[in-house]
């Protein structure tokens, strides 16, 4: 049995629990939905971002400083990680009035089984055939 498991929470999880795979509280059951959280975290500079937020959160230029990288490469990934649900930024002013943009976690879990990917597809599969418009790369719009 394979087994993945993330999270963005500092408390441990009850192990009793279900696995599931789930974005805020809401099951990701399409299958470009666990693509794109997949996705987000399938790379090591991401996983070294959400790494540093864990800390807590972080105006974008101390994090490209902590992690040796410039701010258009890491705008790239922080977008991904945004798009993902992973972490949200936010634009603050200074006091001598410039923007700052802070990054932090958003609260996410991420369990991931072979019954999860199933219904994932099931439920995308489901959507096609129920009228589900698709665009050219086979996504639902």
């Amino acid at each position: 049995m394979c087994k993945f498991q993330l999270t963005g929470e500092s408390e441990p999880q009850d192990p009793v629990q279900e696995p599931t795979l789930t974005h805020e509280t809401e099951p990701l059951t399409r299958e470009e939905e666990l693509l794109t959280m997949l996705t987000a975290v399938a790379n090591p500079l991401r996983l070294r971002i959400i790494a540093e937020l864990a800390r807590g959160r972080v105006h974008v230029s101390e994090l490209a400083r902590r992690l040796e990288i410039s701010r258009p490469l890491l705008y790239m990934h922080l977008d991904r990680l945004e798009k993902a649900g992973i972490i949200t930024g936010h634009l603050e002013l200074s006091k001598d009035g410039k923007a700052m943009k802070y990054f932090e976690l958003a609260p996410f879990e991420l369990r991931l089984n072979a019954e999860v990917i199933t219904e994932a597809v099931q439920a995308s599969r489901g959507a096609e055939q129920n009228g589900g418009q698709q665009d050219g790369e086979g996504r639902g719009t």
